[in-house]
C-alpha cells in the first residue's frame, strides 16, 4: 500500500507540471506531498505491525492498533473536510481557469497549456464551448470560432466554428 501511495503522489507531482498555470495556488501540491508522507508513515506502521506480530508483543500490537485508529479518524476527518470545501475548491479552480482562458492568444505559454488541457480532457472551455465567446481572443479573431484544440479528435474537417457545435 505504501508503494502504491508513493507512486500516486509522484504521479500527481509529475502531472502537476502540465497544469501548473491552472493551479497557481501555492498549496496545489500539498495533497501530493501529504500522500507521499502518508506512504512513508504507512511503511513504518507496517514494519511496527510485522515486528509486533513476529515477536508476539502485546504492547507492540496495542501500539499498532492505536496507530491504526488514529489513521482511521484522520481519514474520516479528511473526507468530511473534502466534502465541506468541495464547492470552494471548484469555484477557485474555475476562477483560475477563466483567468488563464482570458490570456489565451494562441502563442503564449498559457495558450499551450489551454490547448493541452482541452485535448487531454476532451473538453472545450471551462464549462462548455460558449465560454470562449467572452474571451479577448474570440473577439479579436472575429471568425466566430474556438481554438482547434476544442475539436473532437474524430472530426476530420473541424474548423472550430460555432455553427458546427457537434464537432466540438
Amino acid at each position: 500500500a505504501a508503494a502504491g501511495l508513493s507512486y500516486v503522489g509522484a504521479y500527481v507531482i509529475n502531472t502537476y507540471k502540465s497544469y501548473d498555470n491552472f493551479l497557481q495556488d501555492k498549496y496545489a501540491l500539498l495533497p501530493a506531498v501529504i500522500i507521499i508522507c502518508v506512504a512513508v508513515v504507512m511503511f513504518i506502521i507496517g514494519l511496527i505491525g510485522c515486528c509486533a506480530t513476529f515477536r508476539e508483543s502485546r504492547v507492540g500490537l496495542g501500539l499498532f492498533l492505536a496507530i491504526i485508529l488514529v489513521i482511521f479518524i484522520a481519514e474520516v476527518s479528511a473526507f468530511v473536510l473534502g466534502f465541506v470545501y468541495r464547492e470552494k475548491v471548484k469555484t477557485d479552480v474555475q476562477g483560475t481557469m477563466r483567468s488563464v482562458f482570458e490570456k489565451y492568444d494562441g502563442k503564449n505559454p498559457e495558450s499551450t497549456v489551454v490547448d493541452y488541457l482541452q485535448e487531454q480532457l476532451h473538453c472545450c472551455g471551462v464549462k462548455n464551448y460558449s465560454d470562449w465567446t467572452t474571451t479577448q481572443w474570440f473577439n479579436s479573431t472575429g471568425n466566430n470560432s474556438v481554438p482547434q484544440s476544442c475539436c473532437q479528435q474524430e472530426a476530420k474537417n473541424c474548423t472550430g466554428h460555432l455553427d458546427q457545435p457537434q464537432e466540438l
